[in-house]
This record gives C-alpha cells, sequence and structure tokens, in this order.
C-alpha cells in the first residue's frame, strides 16, 4: 500500500503540477522576449506575427521586490494585444499565484522574477500587433523591469489536468499516512505460541525434582 501511494503521489504531481508549467513555458517555439517597462517608462512593443504562429501564448515576467508581490490581491499589470484596431487579448495580472519566483541576479538579492500567463491568442490575423502593458491598482509595487515573451504553436493546457493532479496526489498522501499509521500499530507479525518448545517440566506439579 506504501508503494502505491508513493505513486499516486507522484502521479499526481506530475499531472497536476509539472505538466501546465511544462506547458507554459516550453511548449511550442519561441517568437521572442520584448522589455516594456524600464527606468520607470512604460513602452508598447509591435511583433510582427504570422498565420503560423497560433496559438500565441502570451507570458508577462515581473521583476521586482518579492515581499510586495507575495500575496497581491490586486491587479499589478495590465496588458492588451490588438492588431487592426481590433483587440486580441486583454488581461489582468496579479502573479499571486507564482509560489517560486526566480533569482534576478546575485547583485539584486531583494528582487525575484514572477511570471504570470496573459493569455493565449488562438487565430492570428498575418500582420503586426501591438502589446501594451500598464500598471493596475495595487500600490507599492517597485517594479525593476517588465518582460514580455511570446510563444509561438503552444499547446493547450487540459483544464481537467490540475483537478485530476491533486486528486491523486491527495488520494496518495492519504494512502501513504494510513500505512504509517497502521504500520506502527501492528508492530509487526504477531509471534506463533507454538513456535517455541514448552518449558521444561520436572515433578507431578512442574517443579523440579530435589
Amino acid at each position: 500500500m506504501r508503494f502505491l501511494s508513493v505513486l499516486l503521489l507522484i502521479a499526481g504531481a506530475a499531472i497536476g503540477i509539472f505538466y501546465p508549467w511544462a506547458m507554459s513555458n516550453f511548449s511550442g517555439n519561441a517568437i521572442g522576449t520584448y522589455r516594456v517597462y524600464e527606468s520607470g517608462r512604460f513602452r508598447p512593443v509591435t511583433v510582427q506575427l504570422a498565420a503560423g504562429d497560433a496559438p500565441v501564448r502570451v507570458l508577462v515576467d515581473l521583476t521586482a521586490r518579492a515581499e510586495r508581490v507575495a500575496g497581491q490581491q490586486r491587479t499589478v499589470l495590465t496588458l492588451t494585444a490588438a492588431s487592426g484596431g481590433r483587440t486580441a487579448l486583454a488581461s489582468a495580472l496579479s502573479f499571486n499565484h507564482t509560489d517560486t519566483p526566480r533569482q534576478a541576479s546575485p547583485q539584486l538579492l531583494p528582487d525575484k522574477i514572477f511570471r504570470d500567463e496573459a493569455g493565449v491568442i488562438d487565430r492570428v490575423t498575418p500582420g503586426p500587433y501591438v502589446f501594451a502593458v500598464g500598471p493596475g491598482d495595487a500600490d507599492g509595487i517597485d517594479m525593476r523591469a517588465v518582460d514580455l515573451i511570446l510563444r509561438a504553436g503552444t499547446g493547450s493546457i487540459d483544464e481537467r489536468a490540475q483537478p485530476a493532479g491533486y486528486t491523486l496526489m491527495g488520494v496518495g498522501l492519504a494512502g501513504l499516512v494510513l500505512s504509517l499509521v497502521f504500520g506502527r500499530r501492528g508492530g509487526g507479525r504477531p509471534q506463533n505460541p507454538n513456535s517455541q518448545p514448552p518449558p521444561p517440566r520436572w515433578g507431578r506439579n512442574g517443579s523440579p525434582r530435589a
């Protein structure tokens, strides 16, 4: 039972955690990374996209002090993508689900890099796309830099993956705990009283003869 529980934990982590992370960060081909905020200024970027790039996954990296971003419930950044005067994507980014931000650099120890997904452009009309990133309504965010990351031909994440993975992890963890609890209570197999010879009997009442 313990071995099966460990397998369920590993499978749940792979489906619920590693699979969505890998699909978001590594599926498809990189179009490019563009600096949209630096030295206190936001600036839009224009990227030429082709129909074959679809679907295009839009990611945003925020470099800021970790204590200001962690647990943030308000919108930190907003993003819009437009082509031919029509909005292709609009998103509000809070970065509050980033559990393990990356270290920015040894010179900027208080700063971390937080990544959030703005969304996916499913259909691409060939031509220039203007990506504009701006501040949200969160206060006190000491931003160092903001980068826009575009990936082409990315696979879509099955929405059932995370709930299924977390369920498997819960079942595996419960089974592991139960196996440990019952293993301690059992204390091993009971000893068979017939496995050892009876003590020697001497005399009528079982006491040694004088």
